[in-house]
């Protein structure tokens, strides 16, 4: 998702265009590769399995027959054209005309984000602070998102916003955005990103509410979280993370052969442009589940435009697009030392010098873990919950994404956190 750079110099709004899903020319190759190969091997399925023998007996064959016999006449036998074949490349082009179709009418679909304005009482460089609800009195708590995606996904919509939520309930929501990577920031190390920016933001909340902090990590922002609240635990008064990796061999051993593959190609690309492209770090999730996306939009295709499902889909569709950058140094210690070598998982992920080690956290701690997270395996966030001592475990039904941006995030994901917030805190 872009906005014209051009509004400056005509005096009008930007203009609003959407480029997703991304890398949409990857998306649309997986499609029509796979949906091209299964007609390809339709047509010789004919002596390749014997059940499609007329001749062989039993329930399959029985039902291949009368396939065969419905298809007949879609070909004449001159043609030299298999029926079967032709219905299967048909349908093919079929679901890739509802995929493109979904893929339009997800860009031209008039949502817009539209939330209130929020106060911004820090910055640094690109990074800054967020306060959600200024006049409260509340516990203030540090919501750290992932530094990947957008920070915004914890106010998805102004009517589903975690952090908006969270202040009508008296809590003092302060969100890190961390922007996306400028000059400076693409030297920056993770160590800069912690012991730097999440740490400097840390301290100007400790000071300016005049209170101990509470760390609210989503994702990778959790994992980040944890490092932050053992080198402050003076400034830190509880941690909570939500869907946050910590075992990255944990049911995903196809991750980290994927990484060791890519790593020559991605480091070229990192010693050209000094970042990890957001649309190559959409790539290596793509990998994992190639025709997620393609499933997404079929389905989407077939919504009515108008709906609220549809909204709520382009709303996160938006923000999965709107992804950022990662600094080299960062990518390299997340996908090479995470991924690839487990460092948090094995005690050999440093800040700073020092192993990030959750044994040390002797603060209250909370675990939110969704049952259906295809992103973070729930193996390895319980990983996390292991290795803190008497740190609580809830586990949600939920996905990792929906713990922020479903319609049943509030009851079945926030209000459980809430209560677990207000016990430790007020």
């Amino acid at each position: 998702m872009d906005q014209a750079t051009n509004s400056e110099q005509t005096g009008q709004p930007p203009a609003f265009r959407r480029d997703g899903p991304r890398p949409l020319g990857l998306h649309l190759a997986t499609a029509a590769a796979t949906w091209m190969s299964s007609a390809a091997a339709s047509a010789s399925l004919r002596t390749a399995w014997p059940h499609w023998n007329a001749t062989a007996t039993g329930d399959l064959t029985d039902q291949f027959n009368a396939l065969r016999a419905a298809l007949a006449d879609r070909a004449a036998p001159s043609a030299g054209l298999d029926p079967f074949a032709m219905a299967v490349a048909e349908a093919g082009l079929r679901r890739m005309n509802r995929l493109l179709g979904g893929i339009l009418a997800y860009r031209r679909h008039p949502y817009r984000r539209q939330v209130p304005a929020v106060a911004e009482v820090w910055r640094d460089g690109p990074a800054r602070l967020l306060d959600y609800a200024p006049d409260a009195t509340g516990p203030p708590l540090l919501v750290v998102p992932s530094l990947i995606n957008r920070a915004y996904i914890v106010d998805i919509q102004a009517a589903r916003s975690f952090v908006r939520w969270l202040a009508a309930r008296g809590f003092r929501p302060l969100v890190l955005d961390w922007g996306a990577p400028d000059a400076a920031t693409r030297d920056m190390s993770l160590t800069d990103m912690i012991a730097g920016r999440l740490e400097s933001a840390l301290t100007h909340a400790r000071t300016f509410t005049g209170q101990p902090v509470t760390l609210v990590g989503y994702c990778m922002g959790g994992t980040l979280a944890v490092a932050l609240a053992q080198r402050r635990p003076d400034a830190v008064a509880a941690l909570v993370c939500i869907a946050a990796p910590w075992n990255f061999a944990a049911d995903a051993p196809a991750a980290a052969g994927l990484i060791q593959m890519a790593q020559p190609a991605l480091e070229t690309v990192m010693a050209g442009q000094g970042v990890l492209p957001v649309d190559y770090v959409q790539a290596l999730f793509h990998a994992l589940d190639p025709m997620l996306v393609t499933g997404k939009f079929l389905k989407f295709d077939k919504l009515l435009q108008n709906g609220a499902t549809a909204r709520d889909f382009v709303a996160l569709e938006d923000w999965l697009n709107d992804g950022v950058d990662l600094p080299a140094p960062v990518a390299r210690e997340c996908l090479f030392g995470w991924y690839a070598e487990n460092t948090p998982a094995e005690g050999a992920w440093r800040i700073a010098g020092t192993v990030v080690d959750p044994a040390k956290l002797a603060m209250p701690c909370l675990l939110a873990i969704p049952s259906r997270d295809r992103i973070v395996p729930p193996a390895s966030a319980l990983a996390l919950g292991a290795a803190i001592p008497a740190a609580e475990v809830l586990r949600l039904p939920l996905g990792h994404i929906g713990m922020m941006a479903s319609r049943r995030a509030p009851a079945q994901a926030w209000t459980p956190i809430a209560a677990w917030l207000t016990r430790q805190l007020k």
